[in-house]
């Protein structure tokens, strides 16, 4: 097992929750593959996108909905200062996930969290295990408690 895959498994035992993750047969990179691979809505995706702040460095983790695209200049209300896409050695250095695989969860260094507020309209949602390849599905509130998220609207 990745040490990736394990942080995560170990983050949802930790939190007393059903560490189900599956692997698929396929990519779920993208979240037209994620939602295909489990057999859900396309909105019912947990995007995991990461931003860095142009001053300060810091990252931003923004767990948006499969459908929806982060729009830049929310993104950078919601954090406070300009932002633009982290660089993904910097994202794997920082988090311990590489681009593809980056789950909202069980980062080395846990980067300030925003929550799509669309995930909400689910009783459960599907998100990057650690690898491009492996899925798992929890409710929007227990992910949002886990990565400490703020539920704020920064989509397009």
């Amino acid at each position: 097992m990745s040490k990736s895959l394990a942080r995560v498994r170990s983050a949802l035992q930790t939190a007393g929750l059903p560490a189900e993750i599956r692997e698929m047969p396929e990519s779920t990179r993208t979240a037209a593959e994620a939602a295909a691979a489990a057999g859900c809505e396309i909105d019912q995706i947990a995007k995991s996108i990461i931003f860095a702040g142009k001053a300060s460095g810091a990252l931003y983790l923004f767990l948006t909905a499969g459908g929806n695209q982060v729009d830049p200049a929310k993104a950078s209300a919601a954090a406070g200062e300009p932002l633009a896409r982290a660089d993904g050695k910097v994202v794997r250095d920082l988090t311990g996930f590489a681009i593809g695989g980056v789950a909202p969860i069980g980062h080395l260094a846990a980067p300030r969290a925003f929550l799509d507020p669309r995930l909400l309209d689910f009783a459960q949602v599907w998100a990057a295990a650690g690898t491009p390849r492996h899925i798992f599905s929890i409710a929007p509130h227990d992910m949002a408690r886990l990565a400490d998220a703020t539920t704020t609207g920064f989509t397009a």
